[in-house]
């Protein structure tokens, strides 16, 4: 996929609705060669998806041995909306709190007072993070309505082909 069509897709305003949400589903590769995929929390800076977590989080060296993951952001409605995302993860150690980290979570409702507790807290107990970066190389938006998934959309051009015939 050309730089130009990710563009394309992620400047959609429904891409932009869902790169606007808190949790976004990481898959990635684990050493053993199976799959694995985790809800984590994220933000989308206009050009990159950055995850922040914890130093010792099991998902690091996996991701250290192979940076290739995918991102799935939709919706729990029916028809679901669907942001699919390819990228290289990169992984970034950082002293302290990384700001994206106390941006997405600043979505969560909380008073003003709590906020300061929780941020209070979130200093106490991370002396530094890991911020995981992810680039889109590759991406889809599924919304049932104008964009199916490419198998639907195959099923749809041979139904059409049949018609004609």
């Amino acid at each position: 996929m050309q730089p130009n069509e990710i563009i394309e897709v992620l400047n959609r305003p429904l891409s932009q609705e869902l790169l606007a949400r808190d949790l976004t589903r990481l898959a990635y590769v684990a050493k053993d060669g199976t799959p694995r995929t985790i809800p984590i929390g994220f933000t989308w800076n206009g050009s990159e998806i950055v995850m922040c977590t914890t130093k010792n989080a099991p998902k690091l060296p996996h991701l250290r041995d192979n940076p290739m993951v995918a991102l799935t952001i939709d919706t729990e409605v029916h028809p679901p909306k669907i942001l699919l995302i390819r990228g290289r993860a990169e992984l970034d150690v950082v002293d302290g709190i990384p700001d994206e980290y106390l941006t997405m979570n600043g979505s969560y409702e909380m008073t003003p007072e709590q906020r300061v507790v929780w941020e209070a807290e979130v200093r106490s107990l991370y002396d530094g993070m890991v911020r995981i970066v992810v680039t889109p190389t590759w991406a889809k938006l599924i919304d049932f309505e104008t964009t199916l998934p490419s198998a639907v959309e195959e099923l749809v051009r041979q139904r059409e082909e049949r018609q004609r015939g």
